[in-house]
């Protein structure tokens, strides 16, 4: 069983940044592909985005590209989430996942294929 414990979430000004953090502890962390979601007020959690075992292979929702960076540091059992240029749209509950991947290549941006979920953490962003 592997818990996930997300950080970092806030109030943030339109323009600004923020960096999550979600640590893990309970399995072997790189066995697993990590993925950061998001779930805006009234609306269905979304992709945004993930990060092979080893941190070799990202993806990105299109709505994200250039502005947020996904990385992870396997020695602290860590996956982050740099988010810059924040705007309106970008306010929602931030979750992240664990993905038991069978390769270092896997990375899926479907939330089905994610085993392990944090409880969230808040961004807010004003304009």
């Amino acid at each position: 069983q592997v818990q996930l414990v997300e950080s970092g979430g806030g109030l943030v000004q339109a323009g600004g940044s923020l960096r999550l953090s979600c640590a893990a502890s309970g399995g072997i962390y790189t066995n697993y592909a990590m993925g950061w979601f998001r779930r805006a007020p009234g609306g269905e959690r979304v992709f945004v985005a993930a990060i092979s075992r080893y941190g070799t292979y990202t993806e990105y929702a299109d709505s994200v590209k250039g502005r947020f960076t996904v990385s992870r540091d396997n020695a602290k059992n860590t996956v982050y989430l740099q988010m810059n240029s924040l705007n309106l749209e970008d306010t929602a509950v931030y979750y992240c996942a664990a993905d038991f991947a069978w390769t270092v290549y896997d990375i899926h941006k479907d939330a089905l294929d994610y085993d392990y979920w944090g409880q969230g953490t808040q961004v807010t962003v004003s304009s």
